[in-house]
């Protein structure tokens, strides 16, 4: 295990790409204006109780169902692949993290939520991503709508089942066509009559 913990680390590039290491950052880490290369799959990967300011966070391969619930992201730029990934404050761990004025849009971000966050510091992805604003709460209006495929009935009905705090989820338009079997374009087309959605 390759480990970094208890100490602040300013203007590094840290690099994470061993094959057979698992990297843990935390507890009581801070990375200030560093640049995190994430070459690793989701599985060899922990962050806990991290605290990363103003760096750039590039994923070079999907990333896919990591809960950034234990780490506090504040000013930071997220570029690459991320789906199914969970950013902010968890309603089971409350004060392991946060998320506040960070910068999604050079990243593609499919089925990623945001959780017990002020989402109008945020930057989300342009279309072809599109993220809709507390669908937790509004799962019953966004599921009466007419989606293409079953995406009403599967996706927007399972908002029912996340928790009250979600205050956005961002979908990759181009993944969920291929998924249900319809188009971008189609999806376009229910988001362009919609409020609270964000593309």
């Amino acid at each position: 295990m390759i480990q970094f913990r208890d100490r602040e680390i300013s203007n590094e590039r840290l690099v994470l790409d061993s094959k057979t290491e698992l990297y843990y950052l935390g507890h009581d880490l801070t990375l200030r204006n560093c640049t995190l290369v994430v070459k690793v799959p989701a599985r060899a990967l922990v962050i806990a109780r991290t605290h990363l300011i103003d760096c750039t966070i590039e994923v070079s391969r999907v990333l896919k169902n990591f809960r950034w619930g234990s780490a506090h992201l504040k000013g930071c730029r997220f570029t690459g692949r991320f789906s199914g990934n969970d950013f902010g404050t968890w309603p089971d761990m409350p004060e392991e993290g946060s998320i506040e004025n960070c910068d999604f849009s050079g990243a593609q971000l499919d089925a990623c939520r945001f959780l017990g966050c002020d989402t109008r510091t945020l930057r989300f992805p342009p279309w072809p991503c599109f993220t809709l604003l507390e669908p937790a709460r509004r799962w019953r209006e966004l599921a009466a709508l007419p989606w293409p495929g079953k995406i009403g009935h599967i996706v927007m009905e399972g908002f029912a089942d996340d928790p009250p705090s979600t205050q956005a989820t961002t979908y990759s338009a181009t993944e969920l066509a291929k998924s249900y079997g319809t188009t971008p374009d189609a999806i376009k087309a229910v988001i362009e009559k919609l409020d609270g959605v964000r593309y």
